[in-house]
């Protein structure tokens, strides 16, 4: 299969959840003709197929979104997910591991922030040690996930700033975040030194990124690649036409 030519400015994945229905050998030579560099959530187990073809898993999965690190009681749970994954993405020689505030369930945003600092100044030292990047992901609480705590940037980014390690960032989901707060591209400009990772999404319904919905992707990809990011950029995007040529298309719009 012959691989597509992009410019490259922008390091582009996928995340295979969107996909469910592609077995996992199958489109990875499907992204990696397309000219895809990576898939992501994905785990440990998945990493031989990306290998055999070129790709890299670009966010590992890992912890669950309703009980994560704001609450004291999820602390063990979460935190031993965390180190796994950071070991098993660091000896694959991959980039990222994720993971979730969990929901506020009554607790307030001071509180919820201080526990999350304290569980990630935990495993900060060892994603440093294995050149891991941990990356709290921003979701919208509006519609969504109702109750997720980490749903603005400003709060995401204290809380990096409060962990105080460059290798605990922000993934940043455009779709959510034009949601909850808009202003996406003086955002990211702004915030970009605490941003490891970023989602694509169509406005409304998190399907396509083309002209059917309200976001402007090429100059959003644009400001991303002008800022001097490095990482990758995930479509995570729900096809509602035929999947393979939604995300070609995606890709498209995407190589600035």
């Amino acid at each position: 299969m012959a691989k597509a030519e992009l410019k490259g400015r922008i390091k582009q994945s996928v995340s295979k959840w969107c996909y469910g229905k592609i077995p996992l050998t199958e489109f990875a030579q499907e992204c990696a003709a397309m000219g895809l560099q990576a898939i992501e959530l994905l785990r440990p187990e998945d990493f031989p197929v990306l290998k055999e073809n070129g790709l890299v898993c670009a966010m590992t999965s890992c912890g669950t979104l309703p009980k994560g690190l704001n609450h004291t009681e999820y602390h063990e749970p979460s935190l031993a997910a965390i180190r796994e994954a950071i070991e098993a993405t660091s000896a694959a020689g991959f980039p990222n591991v994720i993971c979730f505030s969990g929901n506020r369930d009554g607790i307030d945003e001071e509180e919820g922030m201080n526990n999350c600092i304290t569980a990630l100044k935990q495993v900060a030292g060892l994603a440093e040690q294995k050149n891991i990047t941990i990356c709290m992901e921003l979701l919208n609480s509006k519609r969504n996930h109702k109750d997720y705590h980490c749903d603005r940037t400003p709060w995401g980014v204290e809380m990096c700033k409060r962990v105080g390690s460059p290798n605990v960032k922000l993934l940043y989901d455009v779709y959510h975040m034009q949601i909850m707060e808009g202003d996406v591209i003086a955002t990211i400009q702004e915030n970009i030194d605490y941003i490891g990772h970023f989602h694509t999404g169509g406005v409304p319904g998190r399907h396509e990124i083309d002209d059917t919905q309200e976001l402007n992707y090429s100059a959003i990809m644009r400001a991303i690649a002008e800022s001097g990011y490095t990482g990758y950029v995930g479509h995570e995007f729900v096809p509602t036409r035929d999947p393979l040529t939604s995300l070609r298309q995606a890709v498209d719009i995407c190589d600035v």
